[in-house]
């Protein structure tokens, strides 16, 4: 049977998942009857609630005697590590396109990597059906893009189909008979070269996907680049540099049939397929023949802009409210999610019983401690930081700089471009993009859009959208203010009292609800003023027996500001950590006894 190999890549929320549910619907892959969640490639639970593809997935489906595997990959570029190593599978691309929103940062990111592997796309300009769609002008946005990314004369010429993922319909033109996908299937089989591999040469695969089953072990997917594989076959692993990691056999074969794996006796070169059987191969080592001596090139993964220090819980609290809350654990996790994650980073950390974790950005890692917090982990998290580096040829530090693309309603624009101004940002462009709203183009520090997102939120009323993508490094841009405002700080363990958290919302805006577990050192929300105060959340009121009219009145309070794991993260200054439990997110001071405290800022300010 013929095989196509295609990846669809697109900036998040353009509609990649929806479109290959429809796929897989006109395939046939399901049964007339069948029930299927909507999304039915996203099905990690974090990527059901968030509404986005996390992990690169695999499926399959036949179309004319031709069998087209399909991955459905991340559109946000936190996730672009699972991005680059899933175009090494494939050789032909539907670039997926919102007919509203047109190029976005991420779709830039992807097509970049796809073109420099000398990739075919197919671009699909999808969302047709919104009322504020301007498909031409997107096409056109579309070919001014591939030509500033400096795509050949044959990636130019690249096919074009309009579509609604939604609606199961794609045309060649606006105004055809929108039926059904038949047209971009037929674009598949015509467009994409089949694998042109050698099926004689010895067996040998890069591990692209890897995942954990809990009866085959480890699963290892990738695409067969030469030769074919048979169940028990003997095989070796080897590291980029030529050096055998393990050696063992091919336990099970799986291949990709809709939503499911199905075991086969054998596979040849083209084939994607998981492979069980091996205990420590992982990405992006090379799976092979005894006979072959050489790994096989892999993509190198862009290196990770921003770290955290990830702790054990050593508050009052610590232990309660999780099973997982040794620093061993903590440690084994980490180097877990390392093998199966190539754009996360891992190190011990020169504070005792504590990690540094360097990732993408604040979504990618505050996703994976949001994973390990449902694990039943108990952790305390850092700020962030970025990572800088020292140019070789001038000696100057430099730091992650990021394109930033604001889509605002024109009445908000000057705030934005006031408060990114203040974080280091350069405006490089601004032009209207219909319907009242105006887009922005900043090249901004990546340590400047830490914690902006929320406040973004608040000055455009939710309206605005920002996306970003990192642009490479560029000299150090000197100091960004952080947070104005200090904070409220507990003086007392116990629980928060309604009476004295009455008394304290004059101050400031408070964190915690009445009847809520406190303690020295946590804090209880942000003060009006710049500096740290004590406060006192469990004090009672006193009890007379004098009885009066107006005494008892009841004490309203203001519903507190309740922080998501992320917000928290961001919100944090650096003498300040996040407690992060099954049941609770809490911030917290990183000294909690105020003598300590003291002692710590003194030490800090003769430093300075």
């Amino acid at each position: 049977m013929d095989i196509r190999n295609i990846a669809i890549i697109a900036h998040v929320d353009h509609g990649k998942t929806t479109l290959v549910d429809q796929l897989l619907k006109q395939s046939g892959s399901f049964r007339e009857n069948q029930q299927v969640a909507e999304r039915a490639m996203d099905r990690n639970d974090l990527e059901r609630e968030r509404g986005i593809t996390i992990l690169a997935k695999c499926t399959s489906v036949v179309w004319k005697d031709t069998r087209v595997n399909i991955i459905d990959t991340p559109g946000h570029a936190d996730f672009g590590g699972e991005v680059e190593r899933i175009l090494n599978m494939v050789d032909g691309a539907i670039v997926l396109v919102d007919a509203a929103e047109g190029a976005l940062p991420q779709t830039k990111f992807v097509l970049t990597k796809a073109l420099a592997r000398g990739i075919k796309p197919i671009v699909v300009v999808n969302k047709v059906d919104r009322q504020d769609a301007r498909p031409d002008e997107v096409h056109t946005e579309m070919f001014d893009l591939f030509a500033a990314l400096g795509a050949n004369d044959e990636q130019l010429d690249f096919p074009m189909l309009f579509a609604s993922g939604r609606q199961g319909w794609a045309d060649t033109e606006l105004d055809g008979p929108k039926k059904d996908l038949a047209p971009l299937y037929d674009l598949v089989l015509s467009h994409v070269p089949a694998p042109n591999l050698d099926k004689e040469a010895p067996f040998a695969m890069v591990a692209s996907i890897l995942e954990a089953d809990n009866f085959l072990g480890r699963v290892l997917t990738g695409r067969v680049e030469q030769g074919r594989a048979r169940v028990n076959m003997p095989v070796k692993v080897l590291r980029a540099d030529g050096s055998v990691v393990e050696t063992g056999r091919l336990t099970k074969l799986l291949s990709f049939r809709g939503l499911e794996r199905v075991p086969v006796d054998e596979v040849e070169a083209g084939d994607i397929v998981a492979v069980a059987g091996l205990s420590e191969a992982t990405i992006p080592e090379t799976i092979c023949a005894p006979e072959v001596t050489e790994a096989l090139p892999a993509i190198p993964v862009d290196p990770p802009t921003l770290t955290m220090t990830f702790r054990l819980n050593d508050g009052p609290l610590g232990g309660r409210e999780g099973k997982k809350v040794t620093s061993r654990q903590i440690r084994d996790r980490l180097f877990k999610e390392v093998e199966g994650n190539v754009a996360i980073r891992v190190s011990e950390s020169p504070e005792s019983e504590a990690f540094e974790v360097a990732g993408r950005g604040e979504l990618q890692l505050g996703v994976l401690i949001e994973t390990m917090r449902r694990e039943s982990f108990e952790l305390t998290i850092g700020r962030p930081r970025v990572l800088t580096r020292e140019n070789p040829e001038t000696g100057e530090r430099e730091e992650p700089f990021e394109e930033v693309l604001v889509d605002v309603d024109e009445p908000y624009s000057g705030v934005v471009v006031e408060k990114l101004s203040l974080r280091k940002g350069m405006m490089q462009d601004m032009r209207p993009s219909g319907g009242g709203k105006v887009r922005l183009t900043f090249m901004i520090p990546s340590r400047g859009l830490i914690g902006y997102h929320s406040e973004f939120l608040t000055d455009t009323r939710g309206t605005g959208i920002m996306n970003r993508l990192f642009a490479g490094y560029q000299p150090w841009a000197g100091s960004i203010a952080g947070r104005v405002k200090g904070s409220l700080i507990s003086s007392e363990d116990g629980a928060a009292v309604q009476y004295s958290l009455f008394s304290l919302q004059d101050r400031g805006v408070l964190f915690v609800d009445p009847g809520e577990k406190v303690y020295v050192g946590m804090i209880l929300g942000e003060h009006s003023r710049e500096n740290d105060l004590e406060v006192n959340p469990i004090k009672e009121k006193k009890l007379t027996n004098i009885r009066a009219a107006g005494k008892d009145e009841a004490l309203l309070l203001t519903p507190p500001r309740k922080m998501s794991l992320e917000q928290a993260i961001a919100y944090i200054e650096d003498d300040e950590l996040v407690e992060v439990t099954p049941s609770a997110v809490r911030i917290r001071k990183r000294y909690l006894d105020p003598h300590e405290r003291k002692k710590m800022e003194r030490k800090g300010d003769s430093a300075a």
